[in-house]
């Protein structure tokens, strides 16, 4: 089992997917944050014989926040459990999870299966995963595709290729970028321009990039510990770096895995915005001297790097290797 994020590519009868790897491992949470934001729809694995764990409600939670429009369901190692009561009672745990959440739980397609059998090319595995091929063909709608907005796309990746230079990877959140285009490198460190010299994606050569790709970019004289995770690439002028903004923030309470204490201002915790694995610092709710878990405040928040953000975003807040809470960026302020 990995704990990164990894991509991989497949088509149905209808569709075509770039697919991404979320470890549900706790402390790989964070690998979920930076995943989910790029994505249309969810498949939340579950295993049939233990139940949601901690971490489902963590992810169920966090696909919520970041925007993932839907989600389905499938009920792993279904071979490993003799009482189909005890599925039933595992189905229904999830579908409450996920009604919790303001995901449609009744109507969610729940699919037992076992990727064990699948592999083995047993007929009842195999049969398991194409059922859940057409429940996310037909449950998954077609995301709108932010075309004609201006180029941006969230570094997820950095590599290497000798002979060749830097190689940075993530989906495109909005606009299209050309061959040989010119680009900014935005936030973490000081603004500076490159070319896209090349654009591949699943290691097929384009001429461009559209929203909804996950591809990688060739930049020109850019070397690898110039660019990092939690940096993005975008239309020259098009978004600025900033450290200060004013948020909405949810609390979670205790019973939904956050805090069992309050906190006060110039708090301090890890801020995660979607495109990014740092930690941010947090500060000040505004107008309120205590917070409480389960309450919904305006923050001002100052994060410990510049880093590339607009109005909307949202981002999740963790400490000591949990959610606490989740938020959306109302306003941002000058530094």
């Amino acid at each position: 089992m990995t704990i990164a994020v990894s991509h991989v590519e497949y088509q149905s009868d209808k569709r075509h997917y770039a697919h991404i790897d979320c470890p549900g491992h706790a402390d790989f949470v964070k690998n979920m944050i930076t995943g989910a934001a790029q994505m249309d729809g969810a498949i939340l694995v579950v295993d049939a014989s233990e139940g949601p764990m901690p971490q489902t409600r963590e992810h169920i939670l966090l696909a919520r926040q970041v925007g993932v429009p839907a989600v389905v369901v499938f009920l792993n190692k279904c071979d490993l459990v003799d009482d189909p009561e005890l599925l039933d009672l595992v189905e229904m745990e999830v579908r409450d999870l996920l009604t919790k959440y303001q995901f449609p739980g009744d109507k969610t397609p729940v699919i037992r299966g076992s990727a064990k059998k699948a592999l083995a090319n047993e007929p009842e595995g195999q049969a398991s995963i194409q059922k859940l091929l057409d429940a996310v063909d037909e449950f998954i709608p077609l995301p709108p595709r932010e075309v004609d907005k201006p180029f941006l796309m969230c570094i997820e990746d950095v590599f290497n290729i000798e002979g060749r230079g830097t190689v940075v990877t993530g989906r495109v959140e909005r606009g299209q970028l050309k061959k040989m285009d010119e680009v900014e490198i935005v936030g973490l460190k000081d603004t500076r321009k490159t070319v896209a010299t090349d654009i591949e994606m699943f290691r097929k050569l384009l001429d461009s990039a559209d929203a909804g790709d996950n591809v990688g970019v060739l930049l020109r004289g850019t070397k690898k510990d110039e660019v990092e995770r939690g940096m993005v690439l975008a239309k020259p002028g098009s978004i600025k770096p900033h450290m200060n903004f004013k948020a909405e923030v949810y609390v979670l309470s205790k019973e939904e895995g956050g805090r069992h204490t309050p906190f006060f201002t110039n708090y301090r915790s890890a801020v995660l915005l979607p495109h990014d694995g740092r930690h941010r610092h947090r500060h000040a709710p505004t107008g309120v001297e205590m917070v409480m878990p389960g309450d919904n405040v305006s923050v001002q928040i100052k994060v410990i790097a510049p880093v590339a953000m607009e109005k909307g975003q949202r981002f999740a807040i963790r400490e000591g290797g949990r959610t606490i809470g989740a938020g959306r960026v109302a306003e941002v302020l000058p530094d």
